[in-house]
């Protein structure tokens, strides 16, 4: 499949481009990785002044209207650069879901600073044995007269050291795995009684394991009809996974012109490494693989930009492809590289661990293929 791009569409990606070409070369990124922060501030405004966080969302709420398509977008060129900042987290996850379940008065309220840059969110689903199971839920919410008190734990929440805001899953009623019973809950990062276990991931990002000790929030805090939340999760999860799967093959597409690059330029017995036969197959393979994710990144994206019934059951193949495709492309492009291909000066390695990492979010290969089986 190959998307004919819109004039704004293509004035996104130019745009884009052009500033992630000049303020997040791979040095750059290094000295954001390694700062006390983790992510860069200036570049999220940028990247507001741009309209990457307006971009995706409705033009009823204030956004451009731009939805899925405009994800894979900026997707595609953040997996290019490696970049840091939680673009996923804030505006395809918290917004997504705060533009589904939000009421008037919450999408007012949130959306804007989301969309100018002036709020960081992040989505705290996963917990230690939930294992990719949004309906596994433990975590408690027990309703009073004037609030809900949450008490619980979190693990593996991205980018919850950057956040402002959380949203929160939580149980109202039922059993830890009934798919009925979760809500979501706007929670304030600095809210009493929330604790935070900050850690760096394989990929250089942060996250944290959040602890909930009777943390304490308004009834104005729940979206949505309460212990309704899955099926607007699974959704956001689809949307989540497009925008993903786009970045991997971003990674897929820098990595095969850095070792093309690398395959002209190195010599080995005098000739350039490009002129052995055994590596132009290598390399063939690994242009294939990366031409047949992108098709398949694509159609995923327009699936999920017109509502296609079918796209739940497309991304869990999605994700097990790509997934697959982008490790064989990140492998061969370190083993091409050498021993230089994992030391922490050259990009190869980078992108091979953001790879890894994406392979495990919202799930790996081995829980689509059965997610995949149980839709055919």
């Amino acid at each position: 499949m190959d998307i004919a791009f819109t004039e704004e569409q293509e004035i996104l990606r130019n745009s884009l481009q052009r500033l992630l070409g000049n303020e997040y070369g791979f040095g750059q990124r290094r000295a954001i990785v390694d700062s006390e922060a983790g992510w860069g501030r200036h570049h999220w405004r940028l990247f507001a002044e741009l309209g990457l966080l307006a971009a995706p969302f409705g033009e009823t709420v204030g956004g451009l209207g731009g939805g899925g398509l405009a994800t894979m977008i900026v997707m595609r060129e953040f997996g290019r650069h490696l970049v840091l900042e939680p673009f996923v987290e804030t505006v395809v996850l918290a917004g997504g879901l705060i533009e589904a379940l939000g009421s008037e008065a919450q999408v007012s309220e949130h959306l804007p600073p989301i969309m100018a840059g002036e709020a960081i969110w992040t989505l705290a689903w996963t917990e230690r044995k939930s294992r990719y199971d949004l309906a596994h839920v433990t975590a408690t919410a027990e309703a009073d007269a004037s609030d809900y008190v949450l008490t619980g734990t979190k693990a593996v929440v991205l980018a919850a050291p950057w956040a402002d805001k959380l949203l929160i899953t939580a149980r109202v009623s039922g059993a830890a795995r009934d798919r009925s019973g979760v809500s979501l809950f706007a929670v304030d990062r600095h809210a009493a009684n929330l604790h935070l276990r900050s850690f760096r991931t394989i990929d250089g990002r942060r996250a944290a394991d959040i602890a909930l000790d009777g943390v304490r929030v308004p009834h104005t805090a729940l979206l949505g009809q309460p212990g309704a939340a899955v099926p607007a999760l699974e959704a956001c999860r689809v949307r989540a996974i497009a925008a993903l799967c786009a970045e991997a093959v971003g990674c897929m597409q820098a990595l095969n012109e850095a070792t093309l690059d690398y395959a002209r330029t190195r010599k080995q017995f005098g000739s350039p490494l490009g002129t052995f036969q055994v590596l132009q197959h290598r390399l063939v393979d690994m242009f294939i693989a990366e031409q047949e994710a992108l098709s398949l990144s694509e159609y995923l994206c327009v699936a999920v930009a017109s509502a296609d019934l079918d796209a739940a059951k497309l991304a869990a193949a999605a994700k097990c492809k790509i997934g697959d495709a982008a490790t064989f492309v990140a492998e061969q492009s370190v083993q091409i590289h050498g021993g230089m291909g994992m030391t922490d000066e050259l990009n190869v390695g980078h992108f091979l661990k953001r790879i890894i990492a994406i392979n495990t979010q919202f799930g790996d290969q081995a829980f689509h293929l059965a997610q995949y089986l149980q839709a055919a």
